[in-house]
């Protein structure tokens, strides 16, 4: 495929699946993972998916490994609720101190 292909949205969910699949391995930690699926969201051309996951291993896994990251599922899943949790943790304090001096006024 030419690297100047519109990405669709499906190549942009293989990435980002691609992408927590290298979290439960230990490869990338969640800020990396955070900022390289941000970028993955943002990718207009294969290309530029392309680079996101050009240090990692190959998303293709010989029928043996495949048999053994299953055992890797529950820590995907617990890192993908983890950095879900960071996210809202941290929107939910930035909106508060946001809207203190707001509710400051308001109480007047």
């Amino acid at each position: 495929m030419d690297m100047w292909t519109r990405a669709s949205d499906a190549d942009r969910e293989r990435v980002a699946a691609h992408l927590q699949h290298q979290v439960a391995e230990g490869r990338l930690t969640l800020d990396e993972f955070s900022e390289r699926v941000a970028a993955a969201d943002r990718a207009r051309t294969v290309g530029e998916l392309a680079d996101l996951t050009r240090d990692l291993s190959s998303p293709a896994l010989p029928s043996a490994a495949r048999k053994h990251s299953t055992l890797s599922a529950p820590l995907l899943a617990v890192a993908t609720i983890g950095l879900l949790a960071l996210v809202l943790l941290v929107g939910g304090m930035s909106a508060a101190h946001a809207m203190g001096p707001m509710t400051d006024c308001m109480g007047r």
